[in-house]
This record gives C-alpha cells, structure tokens and sequence, in this order.
C-alpha cells in the first residue's frame, strides 16, 4: 500500500471502510444503501448527492473485491501518468456520468413499462408503485472503473494483458473493445441480472470523452488507438 499513489490508495480505503461500515450500521437496523444509494430520480428517496456517494457503496464481497482490484490494477497506472489531481477529476467524472446514464435508462424503462401501473407484481407480493421506485437503487464503483479501464486501453494500447481463461496475452485496445461489446449486448438482452450495464458503459463513454479533449487541448500525451 506505501508504493501506492495517494488518490488510488486512499480510494482503496474509502471503499474498504464504507464496505465495512455497512455491516456496522446493519447491527443497529441501519441500511446506508438506502441513503448512499443511487435512487432512482422520481422515486421519494432520491437525493442528488447520491450520484457521488453510491459509487462507494457495494453490494457484497465480491462486488467490492473485483472492483478493487481493478482500481489498484489499472487505476494506479493512470495516476502515475496523470497526476493525482487529473486522476481524481477523471474517476469522479467517470462515476458521476455512469449514474446519469443509469438515471437516464431507468426513466426509458419507467416511461416505457412502470408509468402505466399504480402497482407491481414482485414474486408472491404486490408492491405500490412508490415502494417499487424506491427499490430501484444503483451501487457500486464499476462505472468509475469502467473508465479506468478505457482510459488504460486509450494510454497503453498495445499493453499485453493475460486475462482467465484465455491461455494467451491479450492486447489492452482489444480487451476493452471486448468489453464494450459484451456489456452493450448484455445490457440490451438482459434485464434481470441486476447489473447497471449502461451504467458501465456510460464510465467508458465519459472516460473516452475526457480523454479525447484532453488529448486535443494538448493537456495529455499522444496515444495510438
């Protein structure tokens, strides 16, 4: 953790604490999710300052876990090159542009479907449209690393990376179109996951803008893409 540069290890330990502060408040009845969430925007328990705090709450273990690791992965790297201030601004932009896109599909999704209901089935129970808006809660930091992610394929295009299970290195500028690619078509023919896929896809587009006018004011270096 000392080699670490201090944006990166300090949102190691912002993440690390809230994790562990939201099974703290849980003994006392407490659910933080439902404060520091993402709420959906119409629904009562929105808040516009959840749109930074959900990027530091997270589901469970193995949420946090691989969204840690990528941030100490890639993240650490970008820092190096950036700066601590740049890198900052870029993870907070890329997290806060995630939750819009998410705000953003979640009304499609209301206006489409749940504006014409007062209720909605959920398994045995019906819920009063109210309720169910409330339930709409987006957490976790993949946004932000999704931007990460794309602002290392950006910077280090030709990086060879192995990743589990292909058995050969894998070029980062290919990695990151896979993943664009897999998370357009899972957010479009998946619904039931219960993950925010346009979400991460909205991280990569933010990072992707950022960089280009960065790149185009001449703030960061040349890059190959």
């Amino acid at each position: 953790m000392n080699n670490l540069p201090p944006i990166t290890k300090n949102l190691l330990i912002i993440n690390a604490l809230c994790f562990l502060g939201m099974f703290a408040a849980q003994k006392y009845g407490i659910d933080l999710t439902e404060f520091l969430g993402l709420h959906f925007f119409l629904a009562s328990q929105f808040n516009p300052i959840q749109i930074i705090t959900y990027m530091f709450m997270h589901a469970n273990f193995e949420h946090i876990f691989f969204n840690m690791f990528a941030l100490w992965m890639f993240g650490r790297t970008l820092e190096s090159v950036w700066g601590s201030k740049r890198y900052l601004i870029y993870y907070l932009l890329c997290g806060i542009g995630a939750g819009v896109i998410q705000e953003i599909v979640q009304f499609v999704q209301y206006e489409a479907v749940l504006s014409n209901y007062q209720a909605i089935a959920l398994g045995s129970s019906t819920i009063p449209m109210s309720e169910y808006l409330n339930m709409m809660t987006t957490v976790g930091a993949s946004g932000a690393i999704y931007g990460i992610l794309i602002g290392f394929g950006m910077l280090f295009p030709n990086a060879e990376m192995f990743i589990i299970p292909i058995p050969f290195p894998v070029k980062a500028k290919y990695f990151v179109v896979g993943y664009v690619v897999l998370e357009l078509f899972l957010g479009i023919f998946t619904s039931s996951d219960g993950v925010a896929h346009f979400a991460h896809l909205g991280g990569m587009l933010v990072g992707f803008i950022l960089i280009k006018y960065w790149k185009n004011k001449g703030q960061i270096g040349q890059y190959n893409f």
